[in-house]
């Protein structure tokens, strides 16, 4: 099992799917064709969630997941902005439903909204082993010291941690060196930033102008990062990868597990042909400070400051 983690955020439809985000809708038999070559490839772990597009990504890859318990399952739970009890149960019993599956791998609580309240839900699941290990995401340390301590408590611990990490959002370290340092698996999302840094796009050929990554990624901010998908083409050309591989590998560099979205059989191919390339040192700081020089600090609406 590669130590990489697939995402499905591009795979969803209607409200908060495919479409919305990415400006583009998926095909059902295409995505199957990526599953399959991406499973086959040894890419084992899988992360969806109970919002990307509003279900209908679990639903998906429950059915794609027929049969394989060699599949390691990784979905959330979105908070209401005010507490509800319960809600966190209800919303992992109904996942577990469209996924097809009786407990999760990881389990997430998305946002920090009410951390607390839902990490005090969540333990009867942890106890009774329906989730194998609990995850918090869009957090700060003082998140994951609060995490650990409440969870210290009842003899449990934290399990991992995701953030937003990426060369245009490199301001990780410290919680990724508190994670090492606790057995914490930290995993990284965005670390293409949606594509932006996948060497696909640029000024001139930038996203779909109706999606929610248009607005969060425009045109100009394409020309900032012009000299960054430069260096990216001319690092990849040395080794003989995709440049869509290299913010990837930085990432794996930082002592992150990127998660990385996939639609093609040939995203999986290109990461695939990446996994025996490591970056140097040198390489790591040389891209990030071209990214510095960008100015860019790259935030999701759903992002705490």
């Amino acid at each position: 099992m590669h130590d990489i983690m697939i995402g499905t955020w591009a795979w969803g439809t209607g409200s908060n799917g495919g479409a919305m985000i990415f400006g583009k809708r998926q095909d059902p038999a295409v995505l199957r064709q990526a599953f399959e070559k991406a499973v086959d490839s040894g890419f084992l772990r899988w992360d969806t969630a109970a919002v990307y597009g509003m279900g209908t990504c679990e639903t998906l890859l429950g059915e794609l997941m027929k049969g394989r318990e060699d599949i390691f399952l990784s979905t959330k739970y979105m908070p209401e902005k005010k507490y509800q009890s319960g809600a966190l149960v209800r919303s992992f019993e109904a996942s577990m439903a469209r996924l097809g599956r009786e407990r999760a791998d990881l389990f997430w609580i998305h946002v920090p909204t009410h951390l607390t309240e839902d990490l005090r839900d969540a333990v009867p699941l942890l106890r009774s082993g329906r989730i194998a290990s609990i995850g918090i995401s869009n957090v700060s340390l003082d998140h994951i010291r609060q995490a650990e301590a409440l969870l210290a408590k009842e003899g449990l611990t934290l399990g991992a941690v995701q953030n937003h990490c990426s060369l245009l959002r490199n301001d990780q370290q410290a919680i990724i060196d508190h994670c090492r340092a606790h057995g914490i698996i930290y995993y990284a999302y965005m670390v293409l930033e949606q594509g932006a840094l996948s060497g696909r796009y640029s000024a001139a050929h930038h996203f779909p102008t109706f999606s929610m990554r248009n607005f969060a990624f425009p045109k100009r901010k394409f020309v900032q990062i012009a000299p960054l998908l430069a260096q990216m083409q001319e690092m990849a050309a040395r080794y003989g990868i995709d440049p869509s591989q290299i913010p990837i590998l930085w990432a794996v560099g930082k002592g992150a597990v990127p998660i990385v979205g996939i639609t093609r059989p040939a995203h999986a191919e290109a990461l695939a042909a990446a996994m025996q390339v490591r970056l140097t040192p040198e390489e790591l700081a040389a891209l990030e400070q071209t990214a510095a020089q960008t100015g860019i600090r790259q935030q999701g609406i759903w992002e705490p400051q």
